[in-house]
Order: C-alpha cells, then structure tokens, then sequence
C-alpha cells in the first residue's frame, strides 16, 4: 500500500518549506503533492519554486503531483492553473497534476491529460460523477475525507474497472472554504489587507468552545476541524478499500507520522498500538467518526 504526503495546507516561511521537504526527501512515502491549495495570497513559494522543489524529491524517488487551488477566484489564479496544467500537458517530463475544481478538470481534460488525480475537493460521492472523472482523464481519485468507510465501497464495486483511490488518512479535516478569510478576521483585518498575518501559524488557529472544548481551526479561508483525523487504528479495514493513504503535513513530528503508519502497513506495529504512539506527536486529540458514518469529531472504536 502507498503513502501520500498531502498538499502543505498552511502559510509557513519559505526556508521552513524548504527544510521539510528535505526531510521528507528521504522519508518512506511514495507521493508527495506540491503547491498552494488554499489561497493564492500566498507568496512564500511561487510555482517556479514548487516546480523546483518537486525535480529534488523526483529525484529522491518520489512520485510528484502539482496540486490545483480549490477556490479560484481571479484571473490570476486562472493563469497559475494553466501553467500547472500546460507542464503536463507538454509530456511526461512534467508532473501529474490533482485536480481541486471542476475548471482544472475541463483545462486537463481539454489539453488531452490522461493521468490527473480527482482531488478532495471535487466532492466525488456516487459512481456517475466519478465515471465522469474517469471519462475525463482521471486515473487516481482522493476520496472528499467525510466519506463513510461503507459508502466508499459501494463507490468502489459500482465501478465497471478498479480505480487507484486514496484515503485522507490523517490529520485536521479541511472542512470548508470561503471567499472570506477568517485568520484575517480574528486580526480585524480585511482579507486584501491581511498582512499575511497566517504566515507562520504552523498548524492554524485553535478555535474553542466557552467551556475550553476544541471546535475548529481558522486556516486563511479555509475552516478545519479542531480534532485530528487519524484512521491508524483503522488500518485493516481501510487497506480493502484503497490503495493509497494520504497524511497531511503538520507544523512538527510529520515524519514521525509517516513512519507510524509505514511501519503499521508493513506489520512491524499493531494499529492499536500505532494509535496510542502517534498520540505524542498529534497537535489535539483523534478523531475518525466520518470514516464509520458518524460524527466526525467522534473517535469510534468498533466494540
């Protein structure tokens, strides 16, 4: 079974960037997706730079997947997409490329792409919209993280071929994006006068219920979950059902992490005992409630 890196969901400095992609370099994942999903006021590394940091860990061995924003909201934007996708579009000397929204999937689809990733974002819950993907060019779909376990899988046997599908894994859901943006507004500023005021909060900013219990998190213009998806202790199950797993990078221990779970999938842990570990180095408690058609802040255990 593969392991994903997931896009880097945060604003953090440019050589904080750099040095953990060295790290992960040499850390025992098989994909690595690069570049700003959330929101394109994000400047610590252009696409050149993406580009470049992606030759290095090809290089190390890893299969990389430029990432598309999930909210395009300029022209800007646009012109970033259809560079993202002309350097695939031009061979296979580029990279693959996920698609977040439905206008990256009809530039792929038009520039005769044939090997996109149908991302989170694109909310693929039944096997016609999926087929649709397929039709399309996709040949790896990120299945949206709110998706039961059980839903999953009737997907999956509707299909008339198997599809390469990824599991986000763990880490904070990414719930939600907005026009607005919330870490600008906790400052009391406007989101084109933000000061960039997120560069730097490594993992978000913990939001709280007045009694002290976690809610979610302010990520720019996108809300996460407080709580840390973690489907460690769910392993055996989630391994019938895809074939990659996706963890999401976090201020620290994201390494560690990985190995977690490549020393799970290889035997060498139990899940349980993987579960009690990671526990050390989680930002806030687990959760993996979506997963078992539940609340997702809940963390079910199957008596």
């Amino acid at each position: 079974m593969k392991l994903a890196l997931g896009p880097l969901l945060y604003y953090w400095p440019h050589q904080s960037v750099l040095d953990f992609y060295a790290d992960m370099a040499e850390a025992p994942v098989d994909s690595v997706y690069l570049g700003e999903t959330v929101c394109s006021r994000r400047h610590e590394l252009r696409l050149e730079d993406w580009l470049e940091v992606g030759k290095v860990l090809a290089d190390a061995g890893k299969e990389v997947v430029m990432s598309t924003q999930g909210l395009i909201e300029s022209e800007s934007d646009l012109k970033v997409l259809r560079r993202i996708v002309r350097q695939r579009a031009g061979g296979d000397a580029g990279f693959r490329v996920e698609a977040n929204d439905m206008g990256a999937v009809r530039l792929l689809a038009e520039a005769g792409v044939k090997d996109w990733v149908a991302g989170p974002t694109l909310n693929v819950f039944n096997p016609s919209t999926l087929q649709l993907m397929i039709d399309a060019g996709a040949t790896r779909w990120a299945v949206a993280p709110e998706m039961a376990g059980a839903a999953l899988a009737e997907v999956r046997a509707a299909l008339p071929a198997p599809l390469e599908t990824e599991v986000f894994a763990y880490g904070r859901l990414p719930l939600a994006h907005s026009a607005r943006c919330f870490t600008a507004r906790h400052f009391n500023l406007q989101k084109d006068t933000c000061e960039f005021r997120c560069l730097s909060i490594m993992d978000g900013i913990a939001l709280r219920t007045r009694e002290g219990a976690p809610f979610l998190t302010l990520n720019g213009v996108q809300t996460q979950s407080a709580r840390v998806h973690n489907l460690l202790g769910d392993l055996p199950a989630v391994r019938g059902q895809a074939e990659v797993l996706r963890i999401s990078p976090q201020g620290a221990h994201t390494r560690q992490i990985v190995e977690l779970f490549r020393a799970t999938l290889d035997g060498s842990r139990s899940p349980a005992d993987a579960l009690a570990a990671s526990r050390e180095w989680m930002v806030e408690e687990p959760c993996n409630g979506f997963w078992h058609g539940r609340a997702g802040v809940e963390q079910y255990v199957a008596a």
